[in-house]
Order: C-alpha cells, then structure tokens, then sequence
C-alpha cells in the first residue's frame, strides 16, 4: 500500500491550497492529514472516515480546512483557506482502521505518505 500525497507550496496569509493524497492497493477506514512544523511534534490536523459522511478536525483549523474524499475513497483531499502562517510545515496524509475513539492518534495510523511543504507566509 502506498500513499503519494501532493499539493503543497509557498503561498501567503489568507491564501488557500489544496492538498491530495491517493491511496494504491486499498481503502482504509479512516484517512487524514497530520503536520510538523520544524522543532514540534507530529500533530492532527482532520480525518475523513470511509463513508465520507464523518469528518474531525483539530480546533486550530476548524472553520478554514476541509477534509473529503473522493476517486471511490482512494483519495483524500484537503481544501486549506485562509492560511496563517502558524499553518506552515510538513504534512502528512495517513491511513488506517482504527477505532473512531482514538482517530486523532497517530499510532492509529500504519500507512504514511512522504510529506509535503506548506509554507504560508505573512
């Protein structure tokens, strides 16, 4: 199973980007996005289960990210508006079965795209 994600770059505050990531061998249950900004740690950002029905996202991005799947659900999607610079870092599109309870965990995720750049400045 590989995941390729792409989408990412240089823009400014209160840009938007979309980021896409596909998945090749199967669906997972669960797909998201995670980031890292240099020095922190690995951090949620939004998960879209299967159905594409059910969609969570951190606090610090509600209101301006949008997480959907699409291609038969082999392919998650992430609709970024209003950038803020705090929003710059590698992210990660991740694949997994996990139990909803734990959905923002990244041990609940065994399958990871290479990272992508997203540099927002302001």
């Amino acid at each position: 199973v590989q995941l390729q994600a792409s989408g990412g770059g240089l823009v400014q505050a209160g840009d938007s980007l979309r980021l896409s990531c596909a998945a090749s061998g199967r669906t997972f249950g669960n797909m998201g996005w995670f980031r890292q900004a240099p020095g922190k740690e690995r951090e949620f950002v939004a998960v879209v289960r299967r159905s594409g029905n059910r969609a969570y996202y951190a606090d610090s991005v509600k209101g301006r990210f949008t997480i959907f799947r699409a291609n038969a659900r082999n392919t998650v999607n992430l609709q970024m508006n209003n950038l803020k610079p705090e929003d710059t870092a590698v992210y990660y599109c991740a694949g997994g079965d996990g139990i909803l309870s734990a959905i923002r965990t990244i041990s609940n995720y065994h399958s990871w795209g290479q990272g992508t750049q997203v540099t927002v400045s302001s």
